[in-house]
């Protein structure tokens, strides 16, 4: 039997393991008469930063359909209690499954609250990472291409009485390739070409780069920071014919970059874009990896900032 959703149950009657086996009175007297193991008192008491699960699989309905996602959730805990009570996450996870969000830091913000009222802690974090589909045009052919971007939400939640605070940082992540700019000045040199027709041969690789920033009231959207990432970067697709190609490969040796180029333009068209729309303390983070072609290492590069750093620099 399935629902709308294409999730299939079985006939709960077929699933022996539900019969019960312990009669339910016995159940409830030992929940009466047994002791609440994590809250009992450590036997070395001091506070604990984060405890929780990671590696846990979460649906969640959004408007493209109900997507899978890794989940880490953590609360401290209390120097004068043992143990968080792990199944109150789980049933935290299952509360928010039928429902459906616009996007994941909705969802996330809503499961720190609901972890953070289960538990004795008074701060939660959760990170919610998957993928996303992007469904775009090929550049010359017009072909549909489906494709996939990194997607990813972080919540830290705070409670202080009845109010909760929370900080939110949204991130998405794509493809694209660079072309080395070093060993295509060198190539010019040996071969002495001053204007060609075609930019000089070097070798390229695919990288992929990820922008995240400070939430500010639903803004920045996922889709304002893919923008502004294609906006920046030799976008890659996964369906691709010979004249578009072309037309990335030619583009991405006129305009060569480094990995540190891709982060510091990400940085400047993220000013361009959000730098007069967010406050100048939205935080900034900016990570590019490079699956270096013709080296047995790979690069890495990456930039934490704010706004207001961006805008100091360009000012220079």
């Amino acid at each position: 039997m399935a629902n709308s959703s294409g999730v299939v149950y079985e006939y709960e009657e077929a699933r022996s393991g539900l019969s019960p086996e312990i009669p339910l009175s016995e159940h409830q007297r030992a929940l009466r008469e047994g002791k609440d193991v994590p809250d009992q008192a450590p036997s070395f008491q001091i506070g604990l930063s984060e405890v929780g699960i990671s590696g846990k699989t979460v649906w969640i309905l959004l408007p493209q359909g109900r997507l899978a996602f890794d989940a880490e959730i953590y609360v401290n805990l209390p120097k004068h209690v043992r143990g968080i009570h792990m199944s109150r996450i789980e049933e935290a996870v299952s509360q928010l499954y039928p429902k459906s969000f616009s996007d994941i830091r909705y969802y996330t913000r809503e499961l720190a609250q609901l972890v953070l009222k289960r538990q004795r802690g008074d701060r939660a974090r959760v990170l919610i990472s998957g993928k996303a589909p992007v469904v775009r045009r090929t550049s010359v052919s017009q072909r549909t291409s489906v494709d996939a971007v990194d997607i990813s939400a972080e919540i830290q939640a705070s409670s202080s009485g009845d109010s909760t605070s929370f900080k939110t940082m949204i991130g998405l992540g794509l493809c694209h390739i660079t072309a080395c700019p070093c060993t295509q000045v060198y190539n010019q040199a040996l071969s002495q070409a001053v204007d060609t027709r075609l930019p000089i041969l070097t070798h390229s690789q695919r990288s992929m780069t990820k922008l995240c920033m400070e939430d500010h009231r639903g803004h920045p959207s996922f889709g304002e920071i893919l923008e502004c990432l294609e906006s920046a970067l030799h976008v890659t697709q996964g369906l691709l014919k010979r004249p578009d190609e072309a037309e990335i490969v030619l583009k991405a040796h006129r305009f060569p970059q480094f990995t540190e180029d891709t982060v510091r333009e990400v940085a400047k068209e993220l000013w361009k874009r959000f730098g007069r729309k967010l406050p100048a303390s939205t935080e900034v983070i900016i990570e590019s990896l490079s699956l270096e072609s013709i080296h047995i290492h790979n690069v890495r590069c990456s930039l934490r900032t704010t706004l207001k750093e961006i805008l100091d620099a360009i000012s220079r």
